[in-house]
């Protein structure tokens, strides 16, 4: 049968061929749209995040711009960026660094793209591409039509030339875009180590973070066409990156150990929130006495065995670490969600005021006073969760007790209000605007209230926009929990 060539199979065929492209360029960040794959939120770990991105932020010039650490819920090592304001890394990533030097390298090689503004570059080479492909296959066409009018005549030659006249052009522009990405990963490489070295910090960890992944990915990398992979073939670039970090005069400074201590801290709370308990008992043994240890199985045993046994664990945690304000917030989110909410009240007001009100803790801390059901604390979850809404604006979680407050006291408008915010942020638009347009019928026209939920109203949810942020409790159900270490997938780089 003869080909057929029609407008709206060229604009699918740029189109599949640009898809290939984008993902690419951007694997995880695409992923990441596709799948909606879920965010962790943990004040403990975003703040540790905070302080290890901060001077290499300054260092890059960027730490005027509000860029931030976002944590994804996937277990491989990977790291990325999408946005141009936000690094995004993988639990993966955390759990399986030994060092805060490993994850600072990875950082530093995330600020590199972000400060030389890999991402818009991408896109405008991205544009060019597929403008290149639309004039390619344009001028393909007429061959294409040759050559099935040839093939129709015996002639498979003809038929051959045509095909090859589409293909070796999109080969071709493929290709120089996939030469351009690998030129960006090698400049984000060594502005990477630029940025620790101006920072004090030792590059071994980026170094020995690409070792280990490329030793990770040699089987796949084997036989591969260099030319066809969009980031440097793994030998060479590790081969790179070690000739330019051993040039730092601190290439072996080690990281404080107060800076460790934090960091087998995140690494132990990560694994006991997602990682079986029978995972967790294997990497902690009860052998293993270290408070990052005693950590780990406290929290395993508050989300899988005995609340009071978890409680007693979490008292003697504080005992060791009286000022500690995680420990308090982990008691008052195992009593909270134990179905013993006002013994949770206690110790969550201590975890805010050693926190300096954090308000992802205010929000728990809400939670727990509404849970009560006692009318007495309503007035103060109100003022509370309030307050942490002005810093936490994409919590849904906030809002919805917020809510339950609202109603609590009588005042339907806000209760109303609030409730039309926490569909809003959870993407379910409809409902978000039919409780937006009920509580404009509660509130006065032009007040501030009647502001927000018109303002709901008239949105338009972009497509695809969920919110997939959670804390580290919540991700507590058998499909949300992975265990790297039982994963078919193994480390993956996409670097």
């Amino acid at each position: 049968m003869p080909l057929t060539f029609a407008p709206f199979r060229i604009t699918t065929k740029i189109t599949a061929i640009a898809t290939v492209i984008a993902l690419a360029a951007a694997p995880m960040a695409a992923l990441a749209q596709e799948q909606k794959l879920s965010i962790l939120r943990d004040t403990e770990t975003e703040n540790l995040l905070r302080d290890y991105a901060k001077p290499i932020l300054h260092a890059a010039g960027l730490d005027k711009q509000n860029i931030q650490v976002t944590i994804i819920n996937q277990p491989q090592f990977n790291a990325f960026v999408a946005d141009g304001h936000r690094i995004f890394i993988n639990h993966g990533a955390l759990l399986q660094s030994e060092t805060p030097n490993q994850i600072i390298g990875v950082l530093a090689h995330e600020t590199g793209h972000l400060a030389g503004g890999h991402l818009s570059r991408m896109h405008e080479q991205l544009a060019t591409a597929q403008t290149q492909m639309i004039i390619a296959m344009l001028l393909g066409a007429g061959a294409l039509v040759a050559g099935s009018r040839g093939l129709s005549n015996g002639n498979t030659g003809l038929a051959d030339v045509g095909a090859a006249a589409i293909s070796a052009p999109q080969n071709m522009i493929l290709r120089n875009l996939l030469s351009y990405q690998r030129t960006q990963e090698e400049s984000a490489d060594r502005a990477g180590v630029k940025f620790l070295t101006a920072t004090g910090q030792s590059p071994k960890g980026m170094y020995e973070t690409f070792k280990r992944l490329s030793n990770d990915s040699l089987f796949s990398a084997h036989g591969a066409d260099p030319y066809y992979q969009s980031h440097p073939m793994p030998a060479e670039r590790v081969a790179a990156l070690e000739e330019i970090a051993r040039t730092s005069p601190y290439w072996d400074k080690k990281d404080p150990p107060a800076l460790q201590f934090r960091h087998d801290m995140m690494r132990a709370k990560i694994s006991g929130f997602l990682e079986r308990p029978e995972t967790v008992y294997r990497r902690y043994p009860l052998s293993n006495t270290s408070l990052p240890a005693r950590y780990a199985r406290a929290i395993s045993t508050y989300l899988h065995g005995d609340l009071n046994s978890a409680v007693n664990q979490i008292d003697s945690l504080i005992q060791a670490e009286p000022n500690n304000p995680y420990f308090y917030e982990l008691k008052g989110q195992a009593l909270t969600e134990g179905g013993r909410p006002t013994d949770a009240i206690a110790p969550l007001r201590k975890a805010v005021a050693l926190s300096n009100n954090a308000p992802l803790i205010e929000i728990l801390l809400g939670q727990a006073l509404v849970g009560t059901e006692n009318k007495a604390y309503t007035a103060e979850a109100i003022s509370i969760l309030r307050k942490a809404m002005v810093r936490e604006t994409e919590q849904p979680l906030g809002y919805m007790e917020l809510a339950m407050a609202y109603g609590r006291k009588g005042d339907l408008a806000e209760a109303d209000l609030a409730s039309a915010q926490a569909a809003f942020l959870r993407g379910d638009n409809k409902t978000a605007r039919d409780l937006a347009s009920r509580a404009k019928t509660r509130f006065a026209i032009g007040t501030p209230g009647w502001v927000k939920a018109d303002d709901i109203v008239q949105a338009k949810l972009p497509t695809g926009k969920k919110d997939n942020s959670s804390r580290f409790q919540l991700q507590v159900g058998p499909r949300d929990r992975t265990d790297p270490q039982d994963s078919e997938t193994g480390s993956q780089n996409n670097q």
